[in-house]
């Protein structure tokens, strides 16, 4: 009757090869499939199959959403920690800064002028 059990979402630790986001995007789209067969079989259902639909698609998202919120979150702690690593560069070395500056400038220039 109910095909709930098809798509299955994936563990949080990414297989050999796979970043974060691939699982995350799959994870993703596992939920949009399963919503996709359960409201396709909603118009075969009874109010307690519709019941029961209803309460695992309400916990798959419940799932997606809160592994989107740990995407997020990583994603701004790690953007974090690299603005705190470029600050303390920039302290420590500012005329290491200053001179990639001026040579990023300089290059930028002449393939401007090249054009």
């Amino acid at each position: 009757m109910m095909s709930t059990e098809s798509s299955t979402i994936s563990s949080t630790i990414p297989a050999s090869g796979e970043s974060r986001k691939d699982v995350f995007v799959k994870d993703l789209k596992g939920v949009v499939g399963s919503a996709d067969d359960l409201i396709t079989d909603m118009a075969q259902t009874t109010a307690e199959g519709y019941a029961a639909a209803r309460s695992t698609v309400q916990g798959a998202m419940g799932e997606a959403r809160s592994r989107y919120d740990d995407v997020r979150r990583r994603a701004l702690h790690q953007a974090h920690c690299a603005t705190e690593a470029t600050q303390t560069y920039m302290r420590e070395k500012p005329w290491h800064v200053l001179a990639g500056a001026a040579v990023l400038g300089f290059l930028a220039g002449v393939f401007i002028n090249r054009r």
